[in-house]
């Protein structure tokens, strides 16, 4: 019996993906459910499981873009599984060997076609070459059966800016649906968005402190890092919950505003920047916070990542400080009308008090769509992550520590 594999539909609103990459061979005998194939949408990357065990007939090639539903592949369930894989791979080796000596063949034809004097400079060219440091065999000679002449040597010399004989090599590499897709809502969200900026620096001294103190202990009860993502999530909620505009977005004439939480977190995956989402994240504790980060960062980067667990969001985080980023500007990610962007923390010196301290500084930034969201609330809202980060212990944790990390 011949099975026709068709493309399923990774989710809601996608109708075609893009072959990645073949897991298989043409010809191939593959278990059920065995990763025949990693197809790329325009939000994920996802594995194509084998329906059933036999040997597989590929349909379409590595970067062909499919429809959903589109055969990609048959196979042939009546074929039996080989037994005996010496067997095999002796035919395979006799086949190479054959393919070997064709090829053995073919080259010492095509090098009998060629003249002894191919690529060799003659002796006033060679004496150009020498005194400019011009390798020969970057040459191609114009003279009898390829030989480099005087002229071919002069017309090599470089002039003053130009290239002097170091690689200059260039390979094109297409484009992943994912990554153009991200492409594409990058330059939307810069076109289509009354996009701003606006900047601030933190002093994370008191969540050091309390890291310092509680890192060791919440570690050894949870199984997962006290990390900067949950003090950075939590100030966020708090921001949001005081300036809801900012948890907002344009659905065409009107104002969409949400009472929850759904954080997405831009984390980079094998196959570009992903941006999953912590739903409901305002009633989720610090453990439950960084649990949901280590769970969905960690998926992500095995491609294990679905549609669905990046699909909304009402406000991201974006973290280019793991990257050693000191300041940037991060572009908002449509429909969501805020993007908050973290940085390297430095030791810097600051005016504490009228005394000039070294503190561990962050600068943030908040870009924002300005056709929703005013100056005033940007600012505002901004300084609020500020003073809630400052001052953790009593507007992040209500003045009990070991309650909120659950110790």
């Amino acid at each position: 019996m011949i099975l026709e594999m068709k493309v399923p539909s990774p989710g809601e609103s996608i109708t075609e993906v893009e072959i990645a990459e073949w897991l298989v061979s043409d010809g191939d005998y593959v278990e059920k459910d065995q990763a025949i194939a990693e197809v790329d949408s325009d939000k994920a990357t996802l594995e194509l499981p084998a329906e059933e065990s036999g040997t597989i007939t590929l349909k379409a090639e590595e970067g062909d873009a499919v429809a959903v539903g589109e055969v990609v592949c048959l196979i042939d369930t009546s074929a039996e599984k080989p037994e005996d894989g010496a067997v095999i791979a002796e035919e395979t080796k006799v086949e190479k060997t054959e393919v070997t000596v064709k090829q053995e063949e073919k080259v010492q034809v095509e090098v009998a076609k060629k003249s002894y004097a191919t690529g060799v400079p003659s002796p006033a060219a060679r004496k150009i070459l020498d005194e400019k440091g011009v390798d020969p065999a970057s040459l191609k000679g114009t003279g009898k059966d390829g030989r480099i002449t005087k002229e071919d040597a002069v017309k090599s010399v470089p002039s003053m800016g130009s290239p002097t004989g170091g690689k200059r090599g260039e390979h094109r590499t297409k484009l992943s649906m994912l990554r153009r897709k991200v492409a594409e809502r990058l330059v939307a969200a810069k076109n289509e968005t009354a996009m701003l900026t606006t900047f601030n620096e933190v002093d994370m001294s008191a969540v050091f402190e309390l890291r310092k103190q509680y890192k060791e202990i919440f570690k050894d009860k949870h199984d997962v890092s006290l990390g900067f993502m949950s003090f950075f999530t939590k100030a966020v909620i708090r921001a949001l919950q005081m300036y809801p505009s900012v948890n907002s977005m344009i659905d065409g004439k009107e104002m969409l505003s949400f009472d929850f939480c759904d954080i997405s977190i831009a984390v980079s995956g094998p196959k570009g920047l992903m941006v999953p989402v912590i739903r409901n994240a305002e009633n989720l504790t610090f453990r439950g916070i960084e649990a949901e980060v280590k769970r969905l960062a960690l998926r992500a980067r095995d491609g294990q990542i679905t549609v669905d667990e990046m699909t909304g969001g009402t406000f991201t985080i974006s973290n280019g400080g793991v990257f050693g980023s000191m300041l940037s500007t991060p572009i908002i990610n449509p429909p969501q009308s805020g993007i908050l962007g973290m940085h390297n923390i430095v030791e810097r010196p600051i005016v504490k008090e009228g005394t000039i301290v070294i503190a561990p500084i962050m600068y943030v930034a908040l870009s924002y769509d300005h056709r929703i969201i005013d100056g005033k609330e940007s600012v505002g809202f901004l300084v609020e992550v500020k003073e809630a980060l400052e001052n953790p212990v009593e507007l992040l944790m209500e003045g009990n520590v070991e309650q909120s990390l659950e110790l």
